[in-house]
């Protein structure tokens, strides 16, 4: 391309014919996303006076967020004229000229997965990059605005903008246009062609790539049909022999990368020769023609048909898999995939996805056994090479599954264990795990259910007694005219139309669970009055309800509220329903208050590599749990309601072991150990409860984590692991212990889950691992009583695109159902308390006095039916 100047004398006089908003003058004319700190971003006035750039500022929508983030504030600034100012990272290395207005902006740092927008007091007039932002959209690339394109917009248009290759300066600041070299054709001609299986090889990486190394030395050249184009998750596309091998053990296909579109010409059943070099690219094997676009387009043929996918014996998922890599493929019913996590938000890929694994669903490793035990270890390991992500090419649109169009609320759901089929895609591999990029559509019949839906559970006509625990997912009525609580904050619906729909299905689930007593987590501490979530849930709930069913919610006592009204301090509590007509109270409730934690900074030290640190302060808090006796006929039983400390917010422990920021290794999650202080709180304030005692919630602990050890049967003398409180901890405004101390033995309850069903049971999935979060803990008497224990899978194994709220599920249609009422499934126990036997009164016999009285007193008694057969 030969050197043109940006504003030619016709494009001025173009420009200055044109109608000008004041708002529209300045705009952005160059992008600059070049390696280090090369970063820059040229705007330019379009007007025919200086403008004053107070109110104007860059911003930034950080890896495809829809949320910008200021980067250069431009107060103070001008700009003349159909002039140009560079606002650059102050550390660039970008070879201007003198010349050049050029500021620095210290959080001048983007990406090539950000849009950049200018804006004037807060509303955007030029962007570029739409939103959200594809990935790598604009990495290691100059992009400049068009000759004849010199006009602001709010919206992104691509067709504005020319792309050079990275750390191109030199048009910045000036007005030249630079120059792009022409490329000569590229041609195979003569060149040796190198099969794709010989390119892959068996192993785990290309036997073309050096080890230790990322890239092979040479070049290569290989042929082969397009499968897939990709436009956004993997910028290039995939070539694959039609013939291969025929070697189960070496792939047929190969990932070739752009960096950039796909050229047009390129489309699946296209032959195309390439050459570049075979790179190891974070496990993916690719050939890299991103810098010199070597590649030929041959004619157009058939796709090659899918490769039925299956796990051969004795290999693992990650194994089979990379036996396919870079191929088309087929899952069908000899895949034996099943549904791990429904389609949701993937937070390494930053996009909404699925995850399948081979067999089964994955499970928790601290569901099943003990931390850091070596059972908990390889499970860890073999979820890991248990995993295939299913994706579309393109980020999905909120509330849409590409490659299911008829996903839908009531008939075309995804519930985790069903098993997928005759989806087809081609193998990938990014950010630690493998993907399969559909190429197909599938319909609702594709999915083999596993455990379809119920419309109750099984466990709700059994037992003469049923106790429920449910998590409802941050129930606020704050839309509905609600009390505020002591955070002030709106943890739930943001809309009166969103409340009503969470509230009717959380009324759904519970009149289908017909339980007695239930247990609520996630309400908001709102008080107990006429404004209350607590009130507001009840009276929905009693309006589906019989009169003898009816519900009514547990209060603490005036002396136990925080400020006269509220159930601790936290914007969420813990509530107790029950029915009146059968079950009564006895007594008050008792709030039991739980461990707080509190180290001032400087007061622990940690050192690691020769280096020691102080803490910086620690304040951690949990919600107090609600204790209520109730009378049932003659007999007493004691439900604790609890929702322990969460496993995302960091406590002293996970600092002091330097994992404030990462997940802790012993697979528990944050706060573990304040957890456990909470746990011995609770053994030891219902040790000695007299009668039936049942512990549930929301325990933030799966079945064989330290808390629930606690709690049940764990004996240090027979534990290869040593299990601690909290330090720095207060109860009830004193000192509890200064130091975590070590628990010697368990309080002796019985995990009625596992007693009922054994250890692989589960009420939440996180992940794409299940688990049961949700407990029930009896002692010894009421353990005795248990009929059935049911998780209710309403929640755990549906897609969470199918809650109340909007915000991430676009126009997807909701249901009124009780399916996603909230995260975690209801946990309901049904109890045997069957009404005493009253034996009857004995009748006295008439006393025969051989008189005509006595005979005349039996024929009446036989007159009037009231002689009693004997038998």
């Amino acid at each position: 391309m030969d050197n043109v100047n940006k504003l030619t004398a016709i494009s001025l006089a173009v420009v200055a014919a044109l109608p000008m908003m004041a708002s529209a003058d300045v705009m952005i004319t160059e992008y600059v996303e070049g390696s280090a700190n090369n970063k820059a971003i040229e705007i330019y006035n379009n007007g025919t006076a200086a403008v004053d750039l107070t109110g104007y500022k860059l911003v930034q929508y950080k890896n495809g967020s829809t949320v910008a983030t200021d980067m250069a504030l431009l107060d103070g600034q001008t700009i003349g004229a159909k002039k140009l100012k560079v606002i650059k990272h102050p550390s660039a290395a970008l070879g201007l000229a003198a010349d050049v207005d050029a500021i620095n902006g210290s959080a001048i740092y983007f990406n090539g997965e950000d849009a950049v927008a200018l804006l004037k007091d807060g509303v955007v007039v030029d962007i570029i990059g739409s939103l959200p932002t594809p990935k790598d959209w604009g990495i290691d690339a100059t992009f400049i605005r068009k000759l004849d394109s010199l006009e602001a917009n709010s919206v992104f248009n691509a067709a504005q903008w020319e792309q050079f290759p990275k750390d191109t300066f030199s048009g910045l600041g000036l007005l030249d246009m630079p120059v792009k070299p022409e490329v000569p054709l590229f041609s195979c001609s003569g060149a040796k062609i190198v099969p794709i299986y010989q390119v892959q090889g068996a192993g785990e990486s290309s036997p073309y790539v050096p080890e230790g190394a990322f890239e092979s030395e040479a070049e290569v050249t290989v042929r082969g049909v397009v499968t897939a184009r990709g436009e956004s998750l993997f910028k290039g596309f995939y070539l694959q022999e039609v013939k291969g091998d025929n070697s189960p053990y070496t792939s047929d296909g190969v990932f070739v990368f752009l960096g950039e579109a796909v050229p047009e010409a390129i489309q699946p059943g296209v032959e195309v020769c390439v050459q570049g070099k075979v790179k190891e690219y974070f496990g993916l094997t690719q050939i890299d023609i991103k810098a010199d676009k070597k590649f030929e387009v041959g004619a157009k043929g058939e796709v090659p048909v899918a490769a039925p996918f299956y796990v051969a014996d004795g290999e693992t998922l990650a194994q089979a898999l990379e036996r396919y890599e870079g191929m088309n493929v087929a899952l069908d019913a000899g895949s034996d995939l099943k549904i791990s996590r429904t389609f949701s938000y993937d937070y390494a890929g930053r996009r909404n996805n699925m995850l399948a694994s081979y067999k089964e669903p994955l499970m928790k490793s601290t569901q099943l056994y003990p931390a850091l035990s070596a059972e908990a270890t390889a499970l860890v390991k073999s979820n890991l090479e248990n995993q295939l992500f299913i994706e579309s090419d393109i980020k999905p649109a909120d509330g849409v599954i590409p490659y299911f169009p008829g996903f839908d609320v009531e008939t075309g759901y995804i519930r985790v264990g069903d098993q997928l089929t005759n989806l087809q895609g081609v193998i990938g591999y990014s950010y630690g795990a493998y993907r399969l990029v559909a190429t197909n559509t599938i319909t609702a019949g594709d999915f083999i259910r596993g455990d379809d839906r119920t419309d109750a559970p099984s466990v709700a006509t059994k037992g003469d007694l049923r106790v429920a625990s449910f998590n409802v997912l941050n129930f606020f009525n704050d839309v509905d005219g609600g009390d505020t609580n002591p955070s002030g904050s709106n943890r739930g619906a943001l809309t009166l139309e969103e409340m009503v729909l969470q509230r009717t299905k959380i009324v759904s689930a519970i009149t289908a669970m017909n339980a007695d007593i239930v247990g609520l987590m996630e309400i908001a501490n709102n008080g107990f009055g006429e404004k209350s979530a607590i009130k507001n849930l009840v009276d929905a709930l009693n309006e589906k309800q019989t009169p003898e069913n009816a519900y009514s919610f547990v209060e603490i006592t005036d002396a136990d509220k925080y400020d006269g009204k509220y159930f601790g301090t936290d914007a969420i509590t813990v509530g107790m329903l029950y029915r009146g007509g059968k079950v009564t109270l006895a007594g008050a409730a008792q709030a039991i208050d739980t461990p707080e934690q509190h180290a001032s900074a400087g007061s622990v030290t940690r050192t690691k590599d020769g280096k020691t640190e102080t803490n910086p302060g620690n304040d951690a808090y949990q919600r107090h749990s609600l204790a209520q006796t109730f009378k049932i006929h003659d007999e007493s039983l004691t439900v604790v309601v609890n929702h322990l400390k969460s496993k995302g917010s960091g406590c002293l422990e996970d600092w002091a072991n330097f994992e404030e920021s990462v997940d802790p290794a012993d697979q528990q999650g944050k706060c573990n150990a304040f957890r456990v202080s909470a746990a011995k709180v609770l053994g030891e304030t219902l040790k000695d409860v007299k009668g039936d005692l049942l512990i549930i919630g929301d325990m933030n602990a799966y079945g064989m984590e330290d808390p629930i050890r606690v709690l049940t049967d764990f004996d240090a003398s027979k534990s290869d692991r040593d299990i601690m409180t909290a330090s720095w901890t207060t109860l009830d405004g004193k000192v509890f212990e200064r130091q975590g101390s070590k628990i010697e033995k368990g309080y002796g309850l019985i995990n009625l889950n596992t007693k009922a069903h054994g250890a692989g049971t589960y009420s939440y999935s996180y992940n794409g691992e299940l688990g049961n979060l949700d407990h029930a803990l009896a002692n010894a008497s009421l353990a005795k009583r248990l009929v059935d224990i049911e998780d209710w899978h309403i929640n755990s194994v549906e897609s969470n695109l199918f809650e109340y709220g909007k915000k991430f599920s676009g126009d997807l249609a909701k249901s009124e159902n009780a399916f996603s009422a909230s995260d975690h499934d209801p946990v309901i126990v049904a109890l045997s308390y069957p009404a005493p036997v009253v034996p009857p009164k004995p009748e006295p016999t008439p006393k025969d006095d051989g008189g005509a009285l006595g005979y005349l007193g039996l024929a009446l008694m036989s007159l009037f039916g009231l002689q009693r057969r004997r038998r």
